[in-house]
Protein backbone atom coordinates (compact mmCIF):
# COMPACT_ATOMS: atom_id res chain seq x y z
CA UNK A 1 0.00 0.00 0.00
CA UNK A 2 1.57 3.86 -0.60
CA UNK A 3 3.10 5.65 2.45
CA UNK A 4 0.60 8.78 3.00
CA UNK A 5 1.72 11.89 5.28
CA UNK A 6 -1.00 13.19 7.12
CA UNK A 7 -0.74 16.68 9.34
CA UNK A 8 -3.09 17.38 11.49
CA UNK A 9 -3.80 20.40 12.69
CA UNK A 10 -5.90 21.76 16.00
CA UNK A 11 -8.34 24.72 15.03
CA UNK A 12 -7.73 27.51 17.07
CA UNK A 13 -6.64 25.05 20.01
CA UNK A 14 -6.45 27.26 22.55
CA UNK A 15 -9.57 28.92 22.36
CA UNK A 16 -11.34 25.59 22.01
CA UNK A 17 -9.37 23.84 25.03
CA UNK A 18 -11.65 27.11 26.53
CA UNK A 19 -14.89 26.27 25.22
CA UNK A 20 -14.91 22.83 26.50
CA UNK A 21 -14.90 24.25 29.74
CA UNK A 22 -17.05 27.04 29.10
CA UNK A 23 -19.43 25.64 26.17
CA UNK A 24 -21.04 29.26 26.81
CA UNK A 25 -18.07 30.83 25.03
CA UNK A 26 -18.83 29.19 22.07
CA UNK A 27 -19.80 30.98 18.93
CA UNK A 28 -18.10 34.21 20.80
CA UNK A 29 -14.74 35.90 19.97
CA UNK A 30 -12.57 34.68 22.66
CA UNK A 31 -9.32 36.21 22.91
CA UNK A 32 -6.66 34.50 25.00
CA UNK A 33 -2.99 35.94 26.48
CA UNK A 34 -1.36 37.39 28.95
CA UNK A 35 -3.33 37.06 32.01
CA UNK A 36 -6.80 38.15 30.61
CA UNK A 37 -6.63 41.58 30.87
CA UNK A 38 -6.60 43.61 28.01
CA UNK A 39 -5.50 46.69 28.85
CA UNK A 40 -2.32 45.11 30.47
CA UNK A 41 0.78 46.17 28.74
CA UNK A 42 3.32 44.31 26.31
CA UNK A 43 1.19 41.14 26.64
CA UNK A 44 0.11 39.55 23.44
CA UNK A 45 -2.62 37.60 21.73
CA UNK A 46 -1.41 34.10 22.02
CA UNK A 47 -4.92 32.43 20.18
CA UNK A 48 -7.82 34.20 18.65
CA UNK A 49 -10.93 32.21 18.27
CA UNK A 50 -12.41 32.07 14.47
CA UNK A 51 -14.91 35.23 15.29
CA UNK A 52 -12.35 37.75 17.05
CA UNK A 53 -10.54 36.67 13.86
CA UNK A 54 -13.28 38.03 11.81
CA UNK A 55 -12.43 41.99 13.62
CA UNK A 56 -8.88 41.45 12.25
CA UNK A 57 -7.65 40.08 15.74
CA UNK A 58 -4.29 37.63 15.34
CA UNK A 59 -1.75 35.93 17.32
CA UNK A 60 1.19 37.94 18.11
CA UNK A 61 -1.15 41.04 18.47
CA UNK A 62 -0.81 43.56 21.39
CA UNK A 63 -3.76 42.71 23.61
CA UNK A 64 -4.63 46.60 23.86
CA UNK A 65 -5.00 46.40 20.17
CA UNK A 66 -7.16 43.19 20.30
CA UNK A 67 -9.17 45.16 22.24
CA UNK A 68 -9.19 48.21 20.02
CA UNK A 69 -10.23 46.05 17.37
CA UNK A 70 -12.55 43.82 18.95
CA UNK A 71 -14.33 45.87 22.00
CA UNK A 72 -16.47 43.01 22.83
CA UNK A 73 -14.06 40.18 22.68
CA UNK A 74 -13.78 38.11 25.87
CA UNK A 75 -10.36 37.91 26.57
CA UNK A 76 -9.35 35.39 28.74
CA UNK A 77 -5.96 34.25 30.21
CA UNK A 78 -3.22 31.72 29.33
CA UNK A 79 -3.29 28.35 31.11
CA UNK A 80 -0.42 26.22 29.77
CA UNK A 81 -1.13 23.32 32.15
CA UNK A 82 -4.42 22.95 30.63
CA UNK A 83 -3.30 23.50 26.63
CA UNK A 84 -0.73 21.04 27.45
CA UNK A 85 -2.90 18.13 28.98
CA UNK A 86 -5.28 18.46 25.96
CA UNK A 87 -2.56 18.07 23.94
CA UNK A 88 -1.48 15.33 25.40
CA UNK A 89 -4.85 13.77 25.15
CA UNK A 90 -4.79 14.45 21.52
CA UNK A 91 -1.48 13.21 20.90
CA UNK A 92 -1.81 9.82 22.59
CA UNK A 93 -5.52 9.32 20.53
CA UNK A 94 -3.10 9.70 17.14
CA UNK A 95 -1.29 7.14 18.75
CA UNK A 96 -3.82 4.77 18.35
CA UNK A 97 -4.21 4.70 14.94
CA UNK A 98 -1.62 2.81 12.45
CA UNK A 99 0.99 4.42 11.31
CA UNK A 100 3.92 6.66 12.65
CA UNK A 101 3.13 10.04 14.77
CA UNK A 102 5.45 12.66 14.96
CA UNK A 103 4.72 15.63 17.24
CA UNK A 104 5.31 19.23 16.04
CA UNK A 105 3.86 21.23 18.76
CA UNK A 106 0.28 21.61 21.03
CA UNK A 107 -1.85 21.40 18.59
CA UNK A 108 -0.50 19.97 15.64
CA UNK A 109 1.30 16.53 13.98
CA UNK A 110 2.03 14.71 11.06
CA UNK A 111 1.07 11.02 11.10
CA UNK A 112 2.82 8.56 8.39
CA UNK A 113 0.21 5.72 7.40
CA UNK A 114 0.01 2.77 4.63
CA UNK A 115 -3.86 3.05 3.26
CA UNK A 116 -4.98 2.63 0.14
CA UNK A 117 -7.67 5.08 1.65
CA UNK A 118 -6.27 8.28 3.31
CA UNK A 119 -8.97 10.05 3.16
CA UNK A 120 -11.17 7.73 5.12
CA UNK A 121 -8.65 7.55 7.88
CA UNK A 122 -8.60 11.12 8.36
CA UNK A 123 -11.94 10.86 8.45
CA UNK A 124 -11.74 8.46 11.23
CA UNK A 125 -9.50 11.17 12.69
CA UNK A 126 -11.50 14.21 12.93
CA UNK A 127 -14.12 11.23 14.53
CA UNK A 128 -12.24 10.96 16.89
CA UNK A 129 -11.14 14.14 17.74
CA UNK A 130 -14.36 16.05 17.74
CA UNK A 131 -15.29 13.03 20.09
CA UNK A 132 -12.80 15.05 22.79
CA UNK A 133 -14.82 18.55 21.83
CA UNK A 134 -12.25 19.43 19.89
CA UNK A 135 -11.71 20.34 15.91
CA UNK A 136 -9.10 19.66 13.28
CA UNK A 137 -8.23 19.89 9.79
CA UNK A 138 -5.93 17.33 7.79
CA UNK A 139 -3.91 17.94 4.97
CA UNK A 140 -3.02 14.65 2.87
CA UNK A 141 0.37 15.12 1.00
CA UNK A 142 3.19 12.70 -0.18
CA UNK A 143 5.80 14.09 1.88
CA UNK A 144 5.34 16.75 4.53
CA UNK A 145 5.59 19.74 2.66
CA UNK A 146 2.52 18.56 0.71
CA UNK A 147 0.51 17.47 3.78
CA UNK A 148 1.69 21.07 5.58
CA UNK A 149 0.17 23.00 2.54
CA UNK A 150 -2.93 20.84 2.15
CA UNK A 151 -3.75 21.55 5.52
CA UNK A 152 -4.19 25.02 5.28
CA UNK A 153 -6.44 24.40 1.79
CA UNK A 154 -8.51 22.14 4.21
CA UNK A 155 -8.81 25.57 6.50
CA UNK A 156 -9.55 27.80 3.67
CA UNK A 157 -11.27 25.81 0.76
CA UNK A 158 -14.74 26.31 1.28
CA UNK A 159 -17.31 26.63 3.48
CA UNK A 160 -17.33 24.49 7.02
CA UNK A 161 -20.99 23.86 8.26
CA UNK A 162 -19.37 23.77 11.74
CA UNK A 163 -16.74 25.97 12.83
CA UNK A 164 -15.99 29.10 10.61
CA UNK A 165 -12.69 29.41 8.93
CA UNK A 166 -12.57 25.26 9.56
CA UNK A 167 -12.34 25.12 5.33
CA UNK A 168 -13.84 22.46 3.27
CA UNK A 169 -16.63 21.00 4.46
CA UNK A 170 -15.04 17.79 5.69
CA UNK A 171 -11.77 19.47 6.98
CA UNK A 172 -9.55 18.13 4.75
CA UNK A 173 -7.28 18.56 1.83
CA UNK A 174 -5.11 16.14 -0.89
CA UNK A 175 -2.08 17.49 -2.41
CA UNK A 176 0.78 15.41 -4.31
CA UNK A 177 2.51 15.35 -7.02
CA UNK A 178 -0.43 15.12 -9.23
CA UNK A 179 -2.08 18.31 -8.56
CA UNK A 180 0.55 20.14 -7.41
CA UNK A 181 0.67 22.25 -10.63
CA UNK A 182 -2.93 22.83 -10.75
CA UNK A 183 -3.14 23.89 -6.93
CA UNK A 184 0.40 25.56 -6.57
CA UNK A 185 1.75 27.19 -9.77
CA UNK A 186 -0.41 30.32 -10.04
CA UNK A 187 0.52 31.20 -6.64
CA UNK A 188 3.70 33.18 -4.68
CA UNK A 189 6.51 31.90 -3.88
CA UNK A 190 5.91 32.67 -0.07
CA UNK A 191 3.07 30.32 -0.08
CA UNK A 192 5.51 27.99 -0.07
CA UNK A 193 6.42 26.25 3.54
CA UNK A 194 9.53 27.56 4.15
CA UNK A 195 10.11 30.80 1.94
CA UNK A 196 9.26 33.58 3.91
CA UNK A 197 9.11 37.54 2.49
CA UNK A 198 12.60 37.77 2.55
CA UNK A 199 13.80 35.41 0.57
CA UNK A 200 10.91 35.89 -1.62
CA UNK A 201 11.73 39.08 -2.31
CA UNK A 202 14.89 38.20 -3.34
CA UNK A 203 13.63 35.61 -5.75
CA UNK A 204 11.02 38.41 -7.08
CA UNK A 205 14.34 40.39 -7.51
CA UNK A 206 15.56 37.90 -9.92
CA UNK A 207 12.37 37.51 -11.63
CA UNK A 208 11.00 34.93 -9.88
CA UNK A 209 7.25 35.36 -8.22
CA UNK A 210 5.60 32.34 -8.47
CA UNK A 211 6.02 28.52 -7.87
CA UNK A 212 6.07 28.02 -11.34
CA UNK A 213 8.62 30.75 -11.88
CA UNK A 214 10.50 28.54 -9.21
CA UNK A 215 9.95 25.39 -10.76
CA UNK A 216 11.26 26.76 -14.27
CA UNK A 217 14.53 28.62 -12.45
CA UNK A 218 17.81 27.55 -13.08
CA UNK A 219 19.66 25.63 -9.80
CA UNK A 220 22.89 27.07 -10.84
CA UNK A 221 21.53 30.37 -10.49
CA UNK A 222 19.44 29.83 -7.67
CA UNK A 223 22.87 28.73 -5.97
CA UNK A 224 25.00 31.64 -6.82
CA UNK A 225 22.40 33.58 -5.19
CA UNK A 226 21.58 31.42 -2.07
CA UNK A 227 24.68 29.30 -1.62
CA UNK A 228 25.07 26.00 -2.45
CA UNK A 229 22.63 24.36 0.08
CA UNK A 230 19.89 26.89 0.13
CA UNK A 231 19.82 27.35 -3.52
CA UNK A 232 19.15 23.59 -4.69
CA UNK A 233 16.86 23.46 -1.71
CA UNK A 234 14.24 26.50 -2.82
CA UNK A 235 14.23 24.54 -6.09
CA UNK A 236 13.54 21.49 -4.55
CA UNK A 237 10.68 23.25 -2.78
CA UNK A 238 9.29 24.78 -5.62
CA UNK A 239 8.81 21.59 -7.18
CA UNK A 240 6.69 20.27 -3.75
CA UNK A 241 8.97 17.97 -2.57
CA UNK A 242 10.12 17.27 0.79
CA UNK A 243 10.57 15.06 3.49
CA UNK A 244 8.99 11.81 4.18
CA UNK A 245 10.95 10.74 7.42
CA UNK A 246 8.38 10.63 10.50
CA UNK A 247 10.18 10.71 14.04
CA UNK A 248 8.46 9.81 17.01
CA UNK A 249 10.80 9.94 19.68
CA UNK A 250 10.22 12.87 21.09
CA UNK A 251 12.46 16.17 21.02
CA UNK A 252 14.65 16.25 22.94
CA UNK A 253 15.76 20.33 24.22
CA UNK A 254 19.07 20.96 24.06
CA UNK A 255 18.26 24.27 26.31
CA UNK A 256 15.60 25.33 28.42
CA UNK A 257 14.79 29.24 28.61
CA UNK A 258 12.65 31.55 30.71
CA UNK A 259 11.51 35.19 29.97
CA UNK A 260 9.43 37.53 30.62
CA UNK A 261 8.54 41.32 29.53
CA UNK A 262 7.94 43.68 32.33
CA UNK A 263 4.78 46.22 32.83
CA UNK A 264 7.08 49.26 33.58
CA UNK A 265 10.76 49.61 32.22
CA UNK A 266 13.19 48.33 35.19
CA UNK A 267 16.07 50.65 36.13
CA UNK A 268 17.15 49.97 39.33
CA UNK A 269 20.14 47.90 38.97
CA UNK A 270 18.92 45.95 42.16
CA UNK A 271 15.69 44.98 41.10
CA UNK A 272 16.71 43.60 37.62
CA UNK A 273 19.55 41.32 39.71
CA UNK A 274 16.46 40.19 41.44
CA UNK A 275 14.38 39.27 38.88
CA UNK A 276 17.48 37.68 36.50
CA UNK A 277 17.55 35.36 40.09
CA UNK A 278 14.27 34.72 40.04
CA UNK A 279 14.18 33.56 36.10
CA UNK A 280 17.23 31.74 37.02
CA UNK A 281 15.59 30.14 39.87
CA UNK A 282 12.45 29.04 38.23
CA UNK A 283 14.39 27.42 34.94
CA UNK A 284 17.00 25.68 37.10
CA UNK A 285 14.52 24.41 39.25
CA UNK A 286 12.50 23.26 36.19
CA UNK A 287 15.26 21.16 35.27
CA UNK A 288 16.55 19.84 38.37
CA UNK A 289 13.26 18.47 38.40
CA UNK A 290 13.17 16.84 34.68
CA UNK A 291 16.98 15.10 35.87
CA UNK A 292 18.33 17.25 32.98
CA UNK A 293 22.29 18.62 33.99
CA UNK A 294 23.14 22.29 33.19
CA UNK A 295 26.65 23.18 31.22
CA UNK A 296 26.24 26.62 30.25
CA UNK A 297 24.65 29.92 31.39
CA UNK A 298 23.07 32.82 29.34
CA UNK A 299 21.11 35.92 29.82
CA UNK A 300 19.29 37.98 27.69
CA UNK A 301 18.87 41.87 28.24
CA UNK A 302 16.18 43.65 25.90
CA UNK A 303 15.95 47.83 25.97
CA UNK A 304 13.05 49.96 25.81
CA UNK A 305 14.72 50.81 22.65
CA UNK A 306 14.16 47.09 21.56
CA UNK A 307 18.26 46.94 21.13
CA UNK A 308 18.74 43.14 22.40
CA UNK A 309 22.03 41.82 23.66
CA UNK A 310 23.23 38.47 25.71
CA UNK A 311 25.97 37.07 27.67
CA UNK A 312 26.74 33.66 28.40
CA UNK A 313 29.47 31.91 31.02
CA UNK A 314 30.14 28.08 30.83
CA UNK A 315 29.63 26.59 34.03
CA UNK A 316 32.76 25.41 36.30
CA UNK A 317 31.10 21.94 36.00
CA UNK A 318 27.94 19.91 34.59
CA UNK A 319 25.62 20.49 37.89
CA UNK A 320 22.05 20.22 38.96
CA UNK A 321 23.03 22.66 41.87
CA UNK A 322 20.40 25.94 41.60
CA UNK A 323 22.35 28.46 43.92
CA UNK A 324 25.36 27.81 41.24
CA UNK A 325 22.98 28.61 38.31
CA UNK A 326 21.49 31.40 39.95
CA UNK A 327 24.58 32.87 40.98
CA UNK A 328 26.42 32.47 37.89
CA UNK A 329 23.26 34.84 36.03
CA UNK A 330 23.11 37.18 38.44
CA UNK A 331 26.81 37.57 37.63
CA UNK A 332 26.62 37.78 33.94
CA UNK A 333 23.47 40.37 34.34
CA UNK A 334 26.52 42.51 36.43
CA UNK A 335 28.76 42.91 33.08
CA UNK A 336 25.88 44.43 31.12
CA UNK A 337 26.46 48.02 31.39
CA UNK A 338 22.96 48.77 31.45
CA UNK A 339 22.58 52.36 30.30
CA UNK A 340 19.30 51.80 29.17
CA UNK A 341 15.97 51.02 30.90
CA UNK A 342 15.13 47.44 30.51
CA UNK A 343 11.92 45.86 29.02
CA UNK A 344 12.77 42.34 28.95
CA UNK A 345 14.96 40.16 31.08
CA UNK A 346 15.60 35.84 29.89
CA UNK A 347 18.25 33.49 31.23
CA UNK A 348 18.91 30.20 29.14
CA UNK A 349 20.57 26.80 30.29
CA UNK A 350 22.22 24.85 27.90
CA UNK A 351 21.54 21.79 28.99
CA UNK A 352 24.16 18.29 28.88
CA UNK A 353 22.15 16.05 25.63
CA UNK A 354 20.28 13.03 26.73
Amino acid sequence: MPRWLLHVDLDQFQAAVEFRRHPELRGRPVIVGGNGDPNEPRKVVTCASYPARAFGVRAGMALRSALRKCPEGVFLPLDMVAYEEASDEVMSLLRTFPGRVEVWGWDEAFLAADTDDPEALAREIRSAVAALDLTCAIGIGDNKLTAKLATGFAKSSGKSSTEPGLGAAEGMFRLTADNWVEVMAHRPTNALWGIGARIAARLAELGIETVADLMAADRHRLAAEFGPNTGPYLWVLGHGKGDTEVTTEPRIPVGRSKSETFPHDLTDRAEIDEQVARLAKEVAEEMAAAGRISVRVSVTVRSNTFYTRSKQEKLPRPTTDIDEIVDTAVRIVGRFELDRPVRLLGVRLELVPE
